[in-house]
């Protein structure tokens, strides 16, 4: 080689590494450097630092949509790729085609993916919003206490864990290729990390790099960096004095009472697992959206003092035991001693088999009205029994049935872990004299033949005190779901449309077995909306109303509208049959859409009665069959017994033939119907003396 021919080669190797410097300083397309960033040796040295778990613990977290996403219940899926998230970050940016790739070539091979956003400063709707605007088409769980990117070992965004859901195994850490490092990108990977690791693991083979510090924004885990010394008697007694020990005590509803250290710290790794997995305390609406008067959920401090100090031994401290000075035990009547006890008629539950829904009546001791104030429950079979609802019958049935088409006002309700409905201040339901209530009683078999001796105890404002205001309770409901075999998401939705200004203060979602999750929102009149609940994973075993901690204001024309989404998959634990059809039915087997609402009209008070709920039931069946909410019903939207029924004279109904039904076409349809039933017994008002006759209760009780 001459020497001119070496200079020019030096400097050419000189100009491309001057080149690659001037590069790396500048910021690549979609990868600019950044203050989080730090280089690959500083990533290697946290990846070793944090270790890497053997298995994965079971987890449940919510999605931007507000679902539920239960790591265990996604057993089928032959491996899942969970993906380190957060707001802002670059090099995770820059990976979301790549990510729609993988998660395009592995899906139909049983691969599931999901992202997990750890950093504490980003919220569900921001996070929603970065979502929406790079395209991930795969859930983002919000981890708000960062227990599932503490026990992964994540320290920064863009790290690929692929798990094995036989055993849990964490079989692949680190990042996707090495396509993107701090400041470089290349155009094509040499190494598909992640995608070879997927292969293996699929193929059952040995994984070749199986842990592999991966570049990307630092994410701040504090308790991490400065964790806390935790011990029993400072920092997790008082936590569950507080919001634990009122289910855990002697004769109450919990499976053990939290009578002291030994039992609690026992129970501690289970305390942990129902905690991460949301289980406990049986609070399901998801935090993030709206604000509770009756807030029985740990908050995110005491989330991590609890599980934090579970993970690290569950030390006693020194100190009296909190728990073993004052014994705890539950109360009959949690609310002191009712003005009014009435017996619910025995009923003995079999071992097992099916219990047809129970419809006994309470008679009404009462000479004059009264004004009720609160209920509450006493269940003497709390295993067996599923739920009550109450409504008032004008007359004791002769039959000794009160079926519900006959109720009036709601006496309130219990479900497991609801036993007490308390009015707000200065607002009651009227109580006539004489009558009877009628319960709604489901029972279900446990293994054991038990009688059940139920008791409902009413509570009243003062002998000739009289609230001002009144409370109406009604339901979002829809008998026409039908719901597929093996869906795993089925959404169904329905609305309950306000004739006048109203104020609503709680909510009580009701669904059976297949119930996944539920949400509720309000549809103002110039059509926008607002969440009101999220319930990300609906339990079945744990049902309860949930009172705002202000009274949402509903507007004249607004919409409650409802949305299930039901699970009739086989990953369902609690599913009964997978392989069927599941309609509308009373049995937990069957399926309900059943949101009940209390409420009250703005412009009524106790001596001012009106006929709004009237108006209000008026458009209930529109709001059970609109599914697409335009206010009218196409024939495409007639579904079960009621829509077939519709469907045979919908020519007839459709008086301006514009195929389809208005409100008003509906009304009159249902006027008929009403006419054509007059001699069969209507609901009873309940009407308080020197009132206007006036229905004081929805359909349906609570």
């Amino acid at each position: 080689m001459t020497m001119l021919a070496m200079t020019k080669k030096v400097f050419t190797v000189i100009a491309t590494v001057a080149g690659s410097a001037l590069l790396s300083s500048c910021a690549l397309e979609g990868v600019a450097p950044n203050a989080l960033m730090a280089g690959s040796d500083a990533a290697a040295s946290e990846t070793a630092r944090t270790m890497t778990p053997r298995t994965i613990d079971n987890f449940m977290l919510a999605d931007t949509d507000y679902m539920g996403h239960e790591l265990y219940r996604m057993s089928d899926a032959k491996l899942i790729v969970i993906i380190s998230h957060a707001n802002g970050c670059p090099i995770v940016r820059n990976l979301a085609p790549a990510i729609r790739e993988l998660k395009a070539k592995y899906e139909g091979q049983g691969v599931q993916f999901l992202m997990v956003n750890s950093a504490t400063q980003d919220s569900m709707e921001a996070i929603a919003k970065e979502k929406a605007e790079f395209n991930f088409d795969l859930p983002i769980l919000k981890d708000s206490n960062q227990l599932v990117g503490e026990q992964l070992g994540v320290t920064r965004t863009g790290e690929f864990f692929v798990v094995d859901p036989k055993t849990w195994r964490v079989v692949y850490r680190g990042p996707l290729d090495d396509r993107l490092d701090y400041g470089v990108q290349k155009a094509r990977a040499s190494h598909t990390w992640t995608a070879d690791a997927i292969d293996a693991a699929l193929a059952g083979k040995p994984i070749k790099m199986a842990n592999k510090p991966s570049p990307g924004c630092l994410i701040d885990f504090p308790a991490r960096s400065n964790p806390a010394k935790l011990t029993y008697v400072k920092d997790v007694a008082p936590i569950l004095e507080a919001k634990c020990v009122a289910c855990h005590q002697e004769g109450g509803i919990g499976p053990f009472a939290m009578t002291s250290y030994e039992m609690v710290k026992g129970f501690s790794p289970m305390i942990r697992e129902v905690i991460r997995t949301d289980r406990m305390p049986p609070w399901n609406v998801d935090a993030h959206v709206g604000k509770w008067a009756d807030d029985r959920s740990l908050t995110p401090a005491e989330v991590k003092t609890v599980v934090h100090w579970v993970e690290q031994g569950a030390v006693r401290g020194e100190g009296k035991d909190p728990l073993a000075t004052t014994r705890h035990v539950a109360e009959r009547w949690p609310l002191g001693k009712p003005d009014l006890i009435l017996d619910i008629p025995a009923y003995t539950i079999p071992a097992s088999g099916v219990v047809d829904y129970q419809r006994p009546v309470m008679v009404n001791p009462l000479k004059e009205g009264r004004w009720v104030r609160a209920s509450t429950f006493a269940v003497s079979q709390r295993q067996a029994v599923h739920h009550f609802l109450t409504g008032y019958l004008n007359e004791v049935p002769v039959d000794g049935k009160g079926n519900e088409s006959r109720w009036g006002a709601s006496m309130g309700g219990y479900a497991v872990g609801a036993e007490s409905t308390l009015w707000p201040t200065n607002i009651g339901t009227y109580l006539p004299p004489g009558g009877a209530i009628g319960v709604q009683a489901h029972y279900t078999p446990f293994g054991k033949e038990v009688t059940d001796k139920s008791q409902l105890g009413l509570y009243f404002y003062k002998e000739g005190e009289q609230p001002d205001l009144v409370m109406r309770n009604s339901v979002v409901i829809d008998p026409t779901i039908t719901i597929p075999p093996g869906a795993a998401r089925h959404k169904e939705t329905a609305y309950l449309e306000f004739p006048k200004e109203a104020l609503l203060y709680s909510a009580f979602p009701h669904a059976h077995y297949r119930g996944y999750a539920s949400d509720l929102w309000i549809e103002y009149p110039d059509g926008s909306r607002k969440m009101l609940l999220a319930m990300p994973r609906y339990d079945f075993n744990w049902q309860r109303e949930y009172t705002f901690a202000q009274p949402v204001k509903v507007p004249a024309g607004s919409k409650l509208i409802a949305s299930y989404w039901y699970d009739n998959s086989k990953q369902n634990p609690a599913n009964p049959d997978p392989t069927k059809t599941v309609v509308w039915g009373d049995q937990s087997w069957e399926e309900m859409f059943y949101t009940a609402v209390r409420y009250r009209w703005v412009d009524e008070t106790s001596t001012k009665l009106t006929n709004y709920d009237e108006l209000l039931n008026q458009g209930r069946m529109m709001g059970m069959l609109d599914d697409n909410i335009d206010g009218k019903l196409q024939k495409a939207e007639l579904r079960g017994q009621m829509g077939e029924m519709i469907g045979r004279y919908f020519a007839m109904i459709d008086a301006d033939k514009s195929g389809a039904l208005e409100k008003s076409e509906l009304a009159a349809m249902q006027g008929m119907m009403r006419r054509r039933n007059q001699a069969q017994q209507a609901p009873t008002p309940a009407t308080p003396p020197a009132a206007p006759t006036a229905r004081q209760g929805g359909a349906g009780g609570r």
